[in-house]
């Protein structure tokens, strides 16, 4: 998985309960996210879940960058290679 499709990253334009790790399926991998204080998903675990809950796959960190005014001059999502995260249901 190199970088992020279509269909993942309209999940993930979409607004969350904020400071929250949020758990889904997508096709045949599980995905968590987690969000910041707007509800904004700003790191991803996309991956097979193993049996203790965690998800082991690929990792992502969102980088947002706005102007004064609060408009948005960068939002792209930066892999981070493997990881594994914890199951925060």
């Amino acid at each position: 998985m190199a970088s992020l499709k279509e269909p993942i990253l309209k999940i993930l334009s979409k607004t969350y309960e904020p400071l929250t790790m949020i758990e889904q399926r997508f096709a045949r991998y599980d995905m968590a996210f987690r969000t910041d204080e707007a509800g904004r998903p700003i790191l991803l675990f996309l991956g097979q879940k193993d049996v203790n809950g965690k998800i082991k796959g690929e990792r992502y960190a969102r980088r947002l960058v706005f102007d004064k005014d609060g408009n948005t001059l960068k939002d792209h999502w930066d892999s981070k290679g493997k990881a594994s995260a914890q199951n925060n249901g």
